[in-house]
């Protein structure tokens, strides 16, 4: 707070005047501050989207990919073959030390309850895939 002393209508005493200059400062350095913090704030998701590419090589039949399916009700089945939840846990993580590269296919029903979804995705990771690829169109899968 700032003070004036003139010789006004008080009978001279000093008036008090507000100094608002430092306000505006720390208002200024604040606005400056959260402009630069809020871009670093944006959250960021990366994808990796398969290439196109037609290949004229056949692929190798003793490495099939594994696909999990979950339906809506709940059952889980790997490459078409229904198999229950205790078992899965058994069976997947042999089915994937046998695969050179370690990838499951997931895809579950659009009426599948989301719990039942993870659980399905969380038996994948538990039994070693390393990476999961989640489908986005269906295919038929035969079974063996």
């Amino acid at each position: 707070m700032g003070a004036s002393t003139s010789n006004g209508s008080n009978g001279g005493r000093p008036s008090p005047s507000m100094n608002v200059t430092p306000l505006v400062d720390v208002v200024l350095v604040l606005l400056i501050i959260f402009m630069v913090v809020t871009p670093l704030l944006a959250k960021q998701f990366s994808l990796n989207l398969p290439k196109n590419e037609e290949s004229n090589e056949p692929p190798d039949p003793n490495n099939k990919s594994i696909v999990l399916t979950v339906d809506k009700a709940g059952s889980m089945r790997v490459n078409g073959q229904l198999i229950a939840r205790s078992e899965l846990r058994e069976r997947l993580p042999r089915m994937l030390a046998a695969k050179s590269q370690k990838v499951a296919y997931f895809d579950a029903d659009d009426d599948t309850p989301y719990a039942v979804a993870v659980e399905a995705m969380d038996f994948a990771r538990g039994a070693g895939a390393k990476n999961l690829a989640i489908m986005t169109e269906k295919v038929a899968v035969s079974s063996p």
